[in-house]
């Protein structure tokens, strides 16, 4: 199983626009990604592509996730994901 922590960059955290662009990504991807707070069990992880669920976790600004993934693709599929939620999408 593939791995990659994320840290928050959006100010707002991982809520409703940063979610939105978030769970669309990861619905394209062809495999079952899960995110988690760092330090949270991975059986706690939720469905990366779900809006409901990421705004759930309450990932704030600067919080680390965790992605996982398994199967072809893995790795580059959570380095795409990472890099989005490493990016601020509510800076003007």
């Amino acid at each position: 199983m593939a791995e990659r922590k994320a840290t928050v960059a959006s100010r707002v955290g991982l809520h409703a626009r940063p979610a939105s662009i978030f769970a669309e990504a990861a619905g394209e991807i062809p495999l079952e990604v899960t995110i988690a707070m760092e330090g949270e069990p991975a059986d706690e992880a939720m469905d990366a592509s779900s809006i409901l669920s990421l705004m759930s976790l309450g990932a704030s600004h600067g919080d680390v996730v965790v992605l996982r993934a398994e199967g072809d693709g893995a790795d580059s599929a959570l380095e795409s994901l990472a890099r989005i939620i490493e990016t601020d999408h509510d800076a003007e």
